[in-house]
């Protein structure tokens, strides 16, 4: 059973005829009613909000639909900071969640009053420096639980990673900062990528409801927010099934009323930082398939490359393929699904049972509404596609044009070539 896509075959090769492939589809109806879906779930707690992970896809369109929705921005540099600003999402609905910070960014967030969630503990002083000798009302801490957690496939071991403080250098963080006068702390963790096992994120947020309580006794810290991260999968594969958020909300609820309410720490705000679940089944790679190939193998040469999603050749991620047109038909051949990029691993699909693929034939690659586009590069020198919007009614606006070969030269000094020696 093939996954669903929004046009049918005339309507794709209509949208084809204005914007030729290959290009992204997002689906903005199906956005929101999932962010919709993602907010009724949590509502169950006193407070409640998904900080989008603008790196998913850091477009300003997506944003504003985001934002009208009740969303938040997670941020990690300053040009997503300066998107989510432009998107009109401000103040402390943006979280800064970055490593190895330049100091110039720090000072971009905490002007506009932006949540900074450190990465380490040696930041504080890099922070309070940056910041003109003060540090913010409000701090967060990205906590590795290391060994106390297992990741996943896919984030690997916590206490492999680069990311957040140990157990013991959060105490010593939160004590420091209450002394040097924040008023307000926060909580974050992250320790699993594209997880479908649902028990993973309540077992995640009673680690961290633990820590609430355990930093309120020894420290007299009061945790106000606890960010749980992202990490929430979504079913690539057909035979896989979506993450039931109402049953992780009432989980992780449950946890709160044993550990949190008691403790006299309710209201507790709870976050997320999610992107891939949010956005990522509403998109869609469409190319066209320019050229086969018989040799060891059965080859579909298409027209977007690894430099458009790079995902299955930097992974070996799988995402479903199908040809426009022949969703019905036999899956009677087996192909490797190629990019033209001067790399063995530039493939969407390797060794798949597909039905008979044909020069012009429209393939669209499905749940690639994040970590897509925004993942592109121009190596080899590629130009990277553009974005398109299905809006509610029906219409379509572009909402990133593609590269163009004077983007690609737009940063070499040309004046100067001439003249070099």
């Amino acid at each position: 059973m093939s996954k669903d896509f929004p046009l049918t075959p005339e309507q794709l090769q209509t949208l084809v005829k204005k914007f030729p492939t290959p290009f992204y589809l997002y689906d903005e109806k199906e956005i929101r009613e999932n962010m919709r879906y993602f907010t009724r779930a949590f509502s169950i707690f006193p407070d409640f909000r998904e900080y989008f992970a603008v790196k998913a896809l850091p477009n300003p369109y997506i944003l504003k639909i985001l934002a009208s929705e009740g969303c938040g921005a997670d941020c990690s540099s300053l040009p997503e900071l300066m998107l989510s600003s432009l998107s009109g999402i401000t103040g402390k609905h943006v979280m800064f969640t970055s490593n190895e910070t330049p100091a110039s960014e720090f000072v971009y967030a905490g002007e506009h009053g932006n949540i900074i969630n450190l990465d380490d503990i040696t930041h504080i002083a890099f922070l309070k420096k940056a910041l003109g000798g003060k540090l913010p009302e409000t701090l967060c801490f990205r906590y590795n639980p290391g060994p106390l957690k297992e990741g996943n496939a896919i984030i690997g071991k916590p206490e492999e990673a680069k990311y957040g403080l140990t157990r013991e250098q959060l105490f010593d963080a939160y004590a420091e900062c209450k002394a040097e006068g924040v008023k307000h702390f926060g909580l974050h963790t992250m320790v699993a990528s594209n997880e479908l096992n649902p028990d993973y994120f309540v077992e995640t947020a009673e680690l961290l409801f633990q820590l609430c309580v355990e930093l309120q006794e020894r420290l007299g810290v009061r945790i106000e927010f606890v960010d749980l991260g992202g990490g929430i999968g979504i079913p690539y594969k057909p035979d896989q099934k979506k993450v039931d958020l109402d049953y992780v909300a009432r989980g992780i609820r449950a946890v709160y009323d044993r550990l949190i309410v008691p403790a006299e720490l309710d209201p507790l705000s709870v976050y997320w930082e999610c992107g891939r679940p949010v956005t990522g089944p509403y998109g869609w790679l469409v190319t066209t398939a320019l050229h086969e190939k018989h040799i060891y193998r059965e080859y579909i040469g298409v027209d977007a490359s690894m430099a458009d999603l790079m995902r299955p050749g930097m992974y070996g991620a799988y995402h479903e393929l199908t040809v426009s047109g022949k969703e019905s038909a036999p899956a009677d051949h087996v192909y490797d699904v190629v990019g033209s990029l001067c790399e063995n691993c530039d493939k969407f699909a390797v060794q798949r049972k597909l039905p008979e693929i044909v020069p012009g034939d429209l393939l669209v690659i499905h749940d690639a509404g994040a970590h897509g586009r925004a993942m592109g590069f121009n190596y080899n020198g590629k130009l990277r596609c553009g974005e398109i919007l299905m809006r509610t009614d029906g219409s379509f606006r572009q909402i990133r044009r593609k590269e163009t070969v004077d983007d690609y030269f737009a940063t070499l000094d040309l004046d100067g070539v001439a003249e070099f020696e």
